[in-house]
Order: structure tokens, then C-alpha cells, then sequence
């Protein structure tokens, strides 16, 4: 039987989907686009922070964890002169549901898997949780595609603040978590730059890394830091649990079924293995009990 925090992890495979379809659709980037924000990185920084209100750079730099302060200094808070968050906000919406209603037109599948959804952000333990928080508190769409997006979204930010609270006790946190998955599963030149991290940056962080031990003399991770990498996950995991409180071990699979057309459907979207770290669905009719979802993204 599968425990509460495997349960949450697999389900975690079918909401981030269904959420990222913002960051790598071409109606998300028209959509944001058409408010000015016609650079990748100003219309993901300034989406994803806007339901904060209209930040400056440092405090999205950590909350966000692994883009270089340069980066994220170059949109914020220059994208506020250009559009409003209440603008960013309503644009994710709408680049997110076209994308949305374009891959999966049947609506009933939609609305039944924003049905199944919901109730788990109504009493969401936030605390803690910036990003989770804001989202949390914006007013329910009612629009079965802009609401899936939503929730799916709340869940999201939600296992990511804890994500990103784990990195932190752990000390991994920010470039660190990069340089040590670009040394086991991540390509490491695009990951620098995609991050916006200088080579004397990465170098430096390389070094230190093998110094903990984590790295070896070529920078591939070491056993130490897959193991480190392992916690990591395995808290971010058990943090993540209170998103399915009150629900029974079935419940979370009736929840999951509801998700999984619209997941699996979405799946086409993104390349494997991905920059973010997506792992396939679950599939919960064939596999009740999510055996082939891994208990970290190391293993």
C-alpha cells in the first residue's frame, strides 16, 4: 500500500502539468505578449510574482530559488512601469485556458477535474508559503479551464514553497540545487543559462560542492549529494502531505482519475526529461497504487 506522502507525490505528476502549461505554450507567451511583456523571463517573473503585488527583484529571487539575482533584477521592477499585476494575472489566465481548452475541448473532463480539485486548496495550510498564500487567495474562477488552471496552480506553488523550504534546511538551496542535478540529470550548460548564472558563478559553486564532497572531480554528483538530493525530495514530500488531509487513500485516487485525462493530455507540451523537473503522470486506473512514480526524482 502506498504511504500518504507517496500518495502526494504521485498526485503532485498529474496538477504540475496541468499547471506549467503556462510556462511552454504559445498561447501563454501570446497572451502575455499582448500586455508588453514580450520577453520569456519578464512575463515569467512578472506572472508568477504578480499575485504579491508589484514586487522588486530580491524578495522573487528567494522565494523562487536557483535564478541568479541579475536575472530576475533585469524584469523587477521594471515590468511594473509596463503592466500592472492585476494585468500579469488576468493574462496567465487567459494564455492558460486557451491553451487548455485548445488540447482538451471536451469541457465536462475539465470541469470534472476542476470539481475534483478544488476542495483540496478550500482549507490549504499556507503558513509559511508566500507564493501558495497569494494564489490561494485569489477569487475562485468560475470557468471550469481557468479554474483548473488555478487550482492546479495553488498546488503547485504550495509543494514548491515547501520544495523550497527543504532546500534551505538542507543547504542546497538557490545555484547549488542547480550545479548538483546538472551533475546527475540536467544539462548543465543550459541550465546555467536558462538560469542566468555566470561562469565564474557556476565555477565557484562547483568548487564548494566538491569540497562538501557532493561533487567529484568532473562535477558529477557523488553518492553524498544524490543522498543529499534523496532528502530533499523526501521532505519536500512529507511537507506537502497537508494537501490531502481529510481525504481517505481512495478519495486521492478518485481525485486522481478526474486529473489524468487532462494531465496525460497536456503531456505532449513538454520534452522529457524537462527543465523543471516534471516527471511523467501517474496513471491511477493501471497502477492504483503509483509504483512506477519514484520516491525522488534521483531514483
Amino acid at each position: 500500500m502506498a504511504s500518504r506522502e507517496h500518495l502526494t507525490r504521485a498526485l503532485w505528476t498529474l496538477f504540475e502539468p496541468i499547471h506549467a502549461v503556462t510556462y511552454f505554450s504559445e498561447q501563454s507567451r501570446e497572451a502575455l505578449a499582448a500586455i508588453g511583456l514580450t520577453r520569456y523571463w519578464d512575463g515569467y517573473f512578472a506572472g508568477r510574482s504578480a499575485p504579491l503585488g508589484a514586487l522588486s527583484g530580491p524578495p522573487v529571487t528567494a522565494m523562487f530559488s536557483g535564478f541568479a539575482p541579475f536575472l530576475v533584477d533585469r524584469a523587477l521592477p521594471a515590468v511594473w512601469s509596463v503592466v500592472t499585476p492585476a494585468q500579469a494575472i488576468e493574462a496567465r489566465y487567459a494564455g492558460a485556458a486557451a491553451t487548455l481548452r485548445a488540447i482538451v475541448p471536451d469541457e465536462p473532463v475539465v470541469r470534472a477535474a476542476a470539481d475534483a480539485l478544488t476542495p483540496l486548496v478550500a482549507d490549504l495550510d499556507t503558513i509559511g508559503r508566500p507564493l501558495a498564500a497569494a494564489f490561494a487567495a485569489l477569487p475562485l474562477e468560475d470557468d471550469p479551464y481557468r479554474r483548473l488552471w488555478q487550482v492546479a496552480g495553488t498546488l503547485r506553488e504550495h509543494r514548491g514553497d515547501g520544495h523550497v523550504a527543504a532546500l534551505v534546511t538542507l543547504e542546497i538551496a538557490g545555484i547549488t540545487t542547480l550545479v548538483l542535478r546538472s551533475g546527475l540529470d540536467l544539462d548543465a550548460q543550459s541550465m546555467q543559462r536558462a538560469r542566468g548564472w555566470s561562469d565564474e558563478e557556476w565555477s565557484a559553486e562547483a568548487q564548494r560542492l566538491a569540497a562538501r564532497g557532493l561533487l567529484d572531480d568532473e562535477r558529477r554528483t557523488t553518492p553524498a549529494g544524490v543522498a543529499l538530493l534523496d532528502e530533499a525530495e523526501e521532505l519536500t514530500n512529507r511537507l506537502a502531505v497537508g494537501a490531502i488531509k481529510g481525504l481517505s487513500d481512495d478519495e486521492v485516487r478518485s481525485v486522481a482519475v478526474a486529473l489524468y485525462p487532462v494531465a496525460s493530455a497536456v503531456s505532449s507540451l513538454f520534452p522529457y526529461p524537462n527543465p523543471i523537473g516534471m516527471p511523467g503522470s501517474w496513471d491511477p486506473a493501471s497502477d492504483p497504487d503509483a509504483t512506477a512514480i519514484g520516491e525522488t526524482l534521483t531514483r
